[in-house]
């Protein structure tokens, strides 16, 4: 079994020395990371088809696949992703701002790292590169722990991150990785307090679940996304033919897919026939409602459960509402607060939704698969956080981050 005492000490040693590496410094080791990433492509896919290999023998679905799946244009867009976080703002040290008090002491509140943060996460390899890059850019130390259907994909890129900082003299303890996939070693990281400032989990609902039951260690959530699209009566059907197929078939197995479509009653009849069409080019199965099933020509009858399931599949739940307000109200009690989306040309029920729709991301004529820290000019994300504490939605640089107060004086003492 890894010891992790071990790890979080390195780590924490680590962490202190990075909070006080110059920002120059960072991004040039950044950028030799991406570089070192590129040039062991072969390697990588090489591991990386280990996994797939393995996770073909084990049953895994074709869509679970493609979430496992490297290929040379996916390590170089996680090269990419790492060389854009070298060009972004760092945080660190920054002011925020900055005043005098009635006793003349200047008091200002200024960025500082986490400290050492462990990530559980499943099943995607560009987590680790995610991950280690934004960590890395903010002071912090990383311990982290992929899933065992993509062990060897994350232990290959880890030791490649490790390479690159060694070539430069840098501390590979930087970034870590936890080689023992069992449920005790995982188990142990979630009451790591000694060592991890925070713990981040990654992945479906049960791991998500798992850690916030068992873990002694600050948590912040990244959800499931059981996200929704309601067509409105006032939206414009080839736009939202387009935003469905989009938001279910582009990708179906990341958490910014769509899994229910919610429509307006009026123009049911005539929109349900459009995108059944359009849906069974990609042989979406339809579970739908009563109403919805008597529109479609093929489709099978929604269950409770489906209306609160992430299905990471070419399955799409369809219903049929009287009203925008049924809409939200539907929702707001199955949605995992992460994305959302109303397709209409009607301002004032676009507002509604966006102010009344309780999630990370609510968008107004886009698809939900635009959640996302890449997209979102962070360069890359950590997760997407779906509570309300600390950090919501796609969590950049600035999430990773804690303030502390510093203050000035001439000699002040209080009376």
């Amino acid at each position: 079994m890894t010891d992790l005492n071990i790890l979080g000490k390195q780590a924490k040693e680590t962490a202190y020395q990075l909070s006080l590496m110059d920002t120059k410094v960072k991004n040039e080791l950044l950028l030799h990371m991406a570089d070192e990433l590129e040039k062991n492509t072969d390697i990588i896919l090489t591991e990386n088809q280990k996994d797939l290999l393995q996770a073909k023998d084990n049953g895994i679905t074709d869509t679970m696949l493609d979430r496992l799946r490297l290929t040379s244009d996916r390590i170089k867009e996680m090269a990419e992703g790492i060389r854009q976080v070298a060009t972004l703002p760092d945080p660190i040290g920054e002011v925020e701002k900055m005043w005098k008090n009635e006793d003349g002491l200047m008091i200002g509140k200024q960025r500082v790292p986490l400290g050492v943060i462990g990530i559980i996460y499943e099943s995607r390899p560009n987590v680790t590169t995610d991950a280690a890059s934004l960590c890395f850019k903010t002071g912090n130390a990383v311990i982290l722990r992929g899933g065992k259907e993509a062990f060897h994909s994350n232990k290959i890129l880890v030791e490649v991150l490790q390479h690159a900082l060694k070539q430069k003299n840098a501390s590979p303890f930087a970034i870590q990785f936890v080689d023992d996939t069992s449920r005790e070693t995982a188990q142990q990281l979630m009451k790591l307090n000694d060592y991890l400032d925070v713990l981040i989990p990654r992945g479906g609902a049960n791991l998500i679940k798992t850690v916030l039951t068992t873990a002694t260690v600050p948590v912040i959530e990244t959800g499931t996304g059981n996200c929704h699209v309601y067509i409105d009566k006032d939206a414009q059907l080839k736009m939202a033919t387009d935003i469905i197929v989009n938001a279910k078939c582009q990708r179906p197995s990341v958490c910014n897919a769509a899994e229910t479509l919610l429509i307006h009653q009026d123009i049911a009849a005539e929109f349900l026939p459009v995108i059944e069409k359009a849906l069974a080019e990609y042989e979406v199965e339809l579970r739908a409602d009563e109403r919805a099933g008597a529109i479609f020509s093929r489709s099978i009858p929604a269950t409770e459960i489906d209306w609160e399931t992430e299905f990471n599949d070419y399955i799409l739940a369809v219903k049929v509402v009287d009203s925008l307000e049924e809409a939200i109200q539907h929702i707001n009690h199955y949605n995992t607060k992460h994305s959302e989306s109303i397709v209409s040309d009607n301002y004032f029920a676009t507002q509604q939704f966006l102010k009344q729709v309780d999630a990370a991301a609510v968008y107004a004529n886009a698809s939900t698969r635009f959640t996302d820290g890449f997209v979102f000019g962070f360069g890359a994300e950590i997760g997407i956080s779906t509570q309300k504490l600390h950090a919501r939605g796609p969590m950049g640089l600035a999430e990773l981050t804690s303030t502390k107060y510093i203050v000035y004086g001439d000699g002040q003492y209080r009376k």
